[in-house]
């Protein structure tokens, strides 16, 4: 099989492509022959030195796949091998053949490529945790998403209309004629106005119910402030560090200078709510997660749901890939296609 190595901290010039044995499913496992696998913000960050629950260097990124069963492991069902699947790992995902979990694969929806079936794991699965399980959203409610073109902001964009919220979204200008496409209710240039004052004058002084927060530092705290009473701020992730295609140590340290602390009595009062998320941290709770999985997969199936792919990168050039990402020039995912 091949693989994609992380080999050291770089730049996309450090992934590297290796031949290797192809694997044998273990108890409980299906091998998947993989023909697209997502990439993630999580993935450059870890490229960088900036993810610390990456393994040691040199490793196989990627968190998500899409493929068909060949193979299955003791304990698994035999019947499955020739069943189109999506499927979650904990790294090694950049690969054209792995083996996981059979309680963490499902059978991808019929209406989809592979290249939509790779990039729902981790974003929707993310954004649903937030809105659904966390937030409790209900019709009516706002919603401020930042970074509203990627990933993670076109799933949750989805969600909300699904739901009937209204969607206050950031992104660079290049991209509101498609964000407005999709239903939001409105776009703010996050690179020449004050996010937080926008969301003030466009809900009347009143804020919003949900912030969606990946950029960290002194956005958290502007995000916060622009909550509603009741609002609550979840925080998942530090998109600020990483500047540029390589390490940057200067945007790392401003970015946790730039941290806020937040203390009880002044969130008790203010009656608002931080939440902190890291999927990664997540991936063992499988019924959680599978339940998420369940109910994203049928709304994708009924055609509710459409996972949005930005670009689909040939396997050896899965630089490509991570270098559209770093310059946040992507709208949805970014996915390797084998």
């Amino acid at each position: 099989m091949r693989q994609i190595w992380i080999t050291r901290v770089g730049g996309p010039e450090v992934l590297e492509v290796r031949e290797a044995q192809d694997p044998t499913p273990g108890p409980g496992e299906l091998r998947i022959r993989v023909h697209a696998a997502g990439i993630n913000f999580a993935d450059t960050m870890a490229r960088i030195g900036l993810y610390p629950d990456a393994p040691k260097l040199p490793f196989v990124p990627g968190y998500e796949v899409a493929g068909v069963i060949d193979d299955v492991g003791a304990g698994a069902d035999a019947k499955r091998v020739g069943e189109k699947v999506v499927a979650l790992t904990k790294f090694k995902g950049y690969a054209d053949t792995v083996c996981a979990l059979s309680v963490a694969t499902a059978r991808m929806p019929e209406n989809i490529s592979f290249a939509q079936a790779a990039s729902i794991p981790v974003v929707w699965l993310t954004a649903w945790h937030m809105l659904v399980n966390l937030g409790h959203l209900r019709k009516g409610q706002r919603v401020l998403v930042h970074g509203a073109a990627g990933g993670v902001g076109t799933a949750a964009l989805q969600i909300c209309k699904h739901i009937g919220a209204e969607v206050l979204g950031t992104a660079s200008p290049g991209k509101h004629g498609r964000l407005k496409e999709m239903g939001i209710d409105h776009t703010i240039n996050y690179r020449s106005q004050d996010v937080e004052a926008e969301v003030m004058r466009l809900t009347n002084g009143k804020g919003v119910d949900i912030a969606l927060d990946p950029v960290g530092g002194k956005s958290f705290k502007k995000s916060f402030r622009a909550l509603a009473p009741a609002g609550k701020l979840m925080m998942f992730g530090a998109s600020s560090m990483s500047a540029g295609l390589g390490r940057n140590l200067f945007a790392a340290v401003g970015t946790m200078i730039g941290m806020p602390i937040f203390l009880p009595v002044p969130l008790m009062n203010n009656n608002r709510g931080v939440l902190g998320i890291n999927m990664g941290r997540l991936w063992g709770e499988v019924d959680l997660l599978g339940g998420y999985f369940v109910e994203i997969l049928k709304l994708v199936e009924q055609g509710v749901f459409k996972p949005i792919v930005d670009l689909e990168v040939p396997f050896a050039e899965a630089g490509k890939g991570h270098a559209r990402l770093a310059a946040r020039e992507n709208f949805g995912k970014v996915v390797i296609v084998v």
